[in-house]
This record gives C-alpha cells, structure tokens and sequence, in this order.
C-alpha cells in the first residue's frame, strides 16, 4: 500500500503523515527533508545554491539516507545526524532554489522510489511532487490544502515567536516557486483526494485520511 500525501507548507501535511503510517503499521517517509539535507550540503560545502550549474554538478556527491519509522524518522548525511541542521531558518530560505535544479530533482526522485519500493508493509510518502511525478501509481493519492492564513497560524505556532504575517508572505512565497519551476513542481494529481484542512483540527485530518486509506485497503 503506497500513500502520497502532497500539498503545500502549513496544511498538517508531516503532522498527519507520520501519525497516518504509525496507526496503519506503515513506513514514513518525508521527502521535503531530503530536500533540505541536500540544501544543508551544498551550504556546508561552501555550494552557491544560487549557482544552478554548481548545484547540478555537486547533486550526486552527498550520501543521504532517511529512516522510515514513523515514531522516530531519521535522516543522516554522509553519516551525519542531519535532522536538526535542516530545519534553519537558512536552509528553509535556500530549499526552493536548490529543489528547482533538475539534477537535484532526479537524484532525489531516484532515491525515494527506491524506498517506496523496497518498504515491505507499504508507505506514507508526504511532499509536494509525489502523486505527480514521484509515485505516480500509488495506490492512494491526497492533496491536503488549507487556507493562507490558518497555514501561517500554524507554521508561526511551530516556529515560535514568528511573525504570523511575515510567515504567511513566506508561505506564498515559497508557493509561487514550488508552483512554477519547470521540473516537477507543486501540483494535485488529477486522481487525488483533495482535503481542506483549514476548519479541521489534526485530529480530525488524520481520521479523514486513516478513513481514505482503509477503504481503498478494502476496496484492494
């Protein structure tokens, strides 16, 4: 059983995504972490990430590795405990430019369908390209959306002390970008089940979603 969960920032996405595959007994996997170890590389190894032709050479050199249990999911590079260093405030500004790079896209594409392949009692795969590009034929596809202001209350609320209103310009910020790039960008497949997380609480986006996948397992 393969789950894409796409959508954007601030919707409940990682929060219902690792609660989903722990109460289903399945793998979890983020790929916008990935995305941001390979961000955090190119930063630490001194990489212009604004240089499209150095990030592309430099995609293949870092060894990532993400872990797949829901309760603790891990993610090294080259060996190094890379969870805390991703979630910056300097790699959360530098992920769009990397992301973008079509290098960086295929090398990171490879790399999570061969966890999605290899996960023996399936998967929950969250990010913005999965139902799209990633897995295309997974066997379940939700797009989780929510408004701007209720993402930005959310995001600010994780981030504390954040400014609501300067999160949510960032948030349609990174929106445009994740939309518009040329390779793979931020987009709900034509077979996903759309879920508007504004009104909901977590709760009630991860029973909407346990719900979807149960009846697809029925159906199957």
């Amino acid at each position: 059983m393969i789950v894409a969960i796409d959508g954007p920032s601030g919707t409940g996405k990682s929060s219902t995504s690792k609660a989903v595959a722990a109460k289903l007994g399945l793998s979890y996997l983020d790929t916008g972490a990935q995305y941001r170890a390979i961000t955090w590389w190119m930063i630490t190894n001194g990489v212009d990430v604004d240089d499209a032709d150095a990030v592309a050479s430099a995609a293949g050199k870092p060894t990532i590795v993400s872990g797949t249990d829901p309760s603790h999911p891990t993610i090294t590079v080259d060996g190094v405990d890379a969870a805390g260093p991703i979630r910056t405030q300097e790699v959360t500004s530098k992920v769009s430019a990397v992301s973008a790079v079509p290098e960086v896209r295929t090398r990171i594409t490879e790399l999570q369908r061969s966890i999605a392949a290899s996960a023996e009692h399936g998967i929950v795969v969250e990010g913005r390209d999965i139902g799209t590009t990633v897995l295309p034929d997974a066997d379940l596809k939700i797009f989780l959306t929510a408004s701007p202001e209720a993402r930005a209350a959310r995001r600010s609320g994780e981030l504390k002390g954040a400014d609501v209103h300067a999160t949510r310009e960032a948030l349609i910020k990174r929106d445009a970008a994740d939309s518009s790039r040329k390779t793979s960008p931020l987009a709900k497949a034509d077979d996903a089940v759309e879920v508007d997380t504004t009104q909901l609480t977590l709760q009630q986006v991860i029973e909407c979603v346990v719900t979807l996948v149960e009846e697809k397992r029925a159906a199957a």
